[in-house]
């Protein structure tokens, strides 16, 4: 490496005049459309030379007080080099707090520039870093809701790194909200970031945003992000930095993301077993790239039903016209001589929202409330590995939706909304289709009507959710399924390595949160005095807990009714092991069925009697 010379203002200016910063762009994925959402813009100083790590060119600014022109050389750089190489998708540019408030950065120069480069400004994402401390929070709101009014979009970056962001998030409310890497890197491993990262979740969906998880460097990283249904994803795994880099998932992130497990949950399942993005497809002739405003003028006057029209360029889409607001702009006058024979490039939505055809119903809800107001209006583009197929209109996603939730409605469990019978069942077929090993579970109360009879139906209720709660935090909520299945019976879906451990603990956490429900003296006794049929005191033990499990593997059964079947047999041999066991003051029972399940007529028969 060459060192630097002794005059550090005097090369750095000479970087910035000669040209010689280096933009490169790392892609960022969006997993419900399972496509490149867009870039971050990153900087490298010259090959070869002491400044050409982004860290140290900086702070040799910093040194010199040329922070701000550097930061205003490298945005102008990345522009110029997103727009001359011709990238889809959405722009993340860096912005510090002070470059933010710069007058060069609110004189207009940026807008003209983007105007020079055919960039349309809802493809650029401020993102604001927090490198800096921040002196002037209001000020830097009014700057960023100025940007926001003339298109931009704003992010906020490395969300768990510093407070102030926090503040930001919650006072300006960005589209999108970067995850620091420290919470992303082992998340698949380690559930204190796990919960971490749901916490940051929950607070996105309240505040409308999307999450972008950064650092995500491992197969197993990527898939755990993925099934918390984070938004998006940026990291070494993804793609790595380059100054022309993928235009295109690479062949493992596609992979990853088609190996993806059953989904738990309303939305989850295999692709085509539940509404999908292709199922409201609507087949339209899009336009070429370069064709001109008559031509998408006479395409709109010749089908009065057509709202959008999807501009491609070759297989890929690039754009998408609206109807009414390229009529208004035709309706004033000399509009059509002026215009009529340009591009429709001119006046398309460059940004349009474009979704993989196996996205989900809920994917598409949760991309269009996140997405600016008039993606309500357009619609969406529909892709297969990223080539155009089709158009799906947000009205019929709406009715899909409502019909999606009647039909939830009437299957859950009134008393602890968890899923009833219908769908548990659909669970487990799509558990069978996507051919995935899983154990199932059916838990049962032992004892629970003498305890309903004797203290009533409201301290059974009690029982009944008490257990239900339990089973949810025994449980993981990206891995197993929880239904209800009626009374004091439940049934869980484990995709969970370490089940056995799991329903062990729930049966020790029951026995407990039983001792509690009553008083010391039932508690210390194991038990309360009950009269029976003829009118006699008798010793009734607690309500205990008998799991019944057994692991159904690839090709094993083939309908919900068989696995059923087989976990209901299990859950005998569990209760009268718990029969066995009740003299002991034993917590529960816990029975597996280690034999291998056979499902040919014969033993599926064997199974039933």
């Amino acid at each position: 490496m060459t060192e630097m010379p002794l005059d550090e203002a005097e090369c750095l200016r000479g970087i910035m005049a000669r040209g010689e910063l280096q933009p490169v762009f790392q892609p960022i994925v969006d997993y419900r459309a399972r496509a490149l959402l867009g870039y971050e813009a990153l900087i490298r100083g010259p090959e070869g030379s002491a400044l050409h790590r982004p860290d140290e060119l900086f702070a040799a600014a910093k040194r010199c007080g040329l922070a701000l022109e550097l930061e205003h050389a490298c945005r102008e750089a990345s522009l110029r080099a997103f727009a001359q190489s011709n990238l889809s998708g959405r722009l993340f540019i860096n912005v510090t707090p002070g470059c933010l408030c710069d007058i060069r950065m609110l004189n207009g120069h940026t807008r003209e520039l983007l105007g020079e480069l055919g960039l349309a400004p809802n493809r650029l994402v401020i993102e604001l870093t927090e490198n800096q401390q921040i002196t002037d929070l209001p000020g830097i709101l009014d700057v960023l809701r100025h940007y926001r009014g003339r298109g931009f979009q704003i992010a906020i970056d490395d969300l768990g790194e510093g407070f102030a962001n926090l503040r930001m998030w919650s006072e300006l409310r960005p589209e999108f909200v970067k995850i620091d890497k420290h919470f992303v890197q082992g998340i698949a491993d380690d559930r204190i970031k796990y919960h971490f990262v749901r916490a940051m979740q929950d607070l996105a969906e309240i505040c409308n945003a999307s999450l972008v998880a950064e650092g995500i460097e491992t197969a197993e990283d990527f898939a755990c992000v993925r099934d918390m249904g984070i938004a998006c994803g940026q990291g070494f795994f993804i793609a790595r930095p380059l100054a022309s880099p993928a235009r295109h998932l690479s062949a493992a992130v596609v992979d990853a993301l088609g190996q993806s497990r059953v989904a738990v949950g309303p939305g989850g399942g295999a692709a085509g077993k539940l509404p999908t993005a292709r199922t409201l497809l609507r087949p339209v002739v899009p336009v070429e790239l370069g064709s001109s405003n008559e031509l998408a003028i006479a395409r709109f006057e010749a089908d009065p039903t057509l709202d959008v029209l999807p501009v491609v360029n070759g297989s890929h889409p690039v754009g998408l016209i609206n109807r009414h607001s390229l009529i208004d702009r035709f309706a004033r006058p000399f509009r059509k001589e002026l215009y009529g024979r340009k591009s429709c490039e001119l006046f398309m939505d460059q940004a349009p929202l474009i979704v993989d055809q196996h996205a989900t119903i809920q994917e598409l809800a949760m991309m269009l409330s996140f997405a600016p107001r008039h993606y309500l209006f357009d619609g969406f583009i529909v892709t297969a590995n990223g080539r155009y197929l089709g158009i799906g209109s947000s009205h019929a996603l709406m009715a899909t939706i409502t019909e999606m939730q009647i039909s939830a409605a009437r299957y859950a469990n009134p008393l602890t909304q968890l899923p009833g019978n219908v769908p548990i069942n659909e669970h487990i077929d799509r558990m069978l289709v996507s051919r995935q090993s899983f154990v199932a579970a059916y838990i049962d109360i032992d004892d629970f009507k003498p305890f309903n009879d004797t203290f009533g139906y409201r301290r059974g209720d009690d029982v009944i959710q008490t257990l239900a709660r339990l089973i949810c935090e025994s449980c993981d909520e990206r891995l197993d399924f929880v239904g209800h299945i009626g009374g004091d019976d439940f049934f869980v879906i484990f995709q969970s390595a370490d089940w056995e451990m799991r329903c062990w603990q729930l049966v020790c956490d029951f026995s407990e949160a039983m001792q509690r429900l009553l008083g010391d003296d039932e508690a210390a006794r194991g038990g309360y005095m009950v009269e029976n049929r003829r009118g006699e005191l008798t010793f009734q033990t607690l309500p205990r807990l008998s799991v019944g499990a057994v692991r159904i593997d690839a090709g094993e059964c083939d309908s919900h009714r068989e696995v059923a079947a087989a976990a209901s047999i299990a859950k005998k041999q569990a209760k009268k092991r718990a029969k066995e066991a009740a003299s002991h003051r034993s917590p529960g029972s816990l029975f597996v069925e280690r034999r291998r399940i056979g499902c040919a007529p014969v033993a599926a028969a064997k199974l039933l009697n």
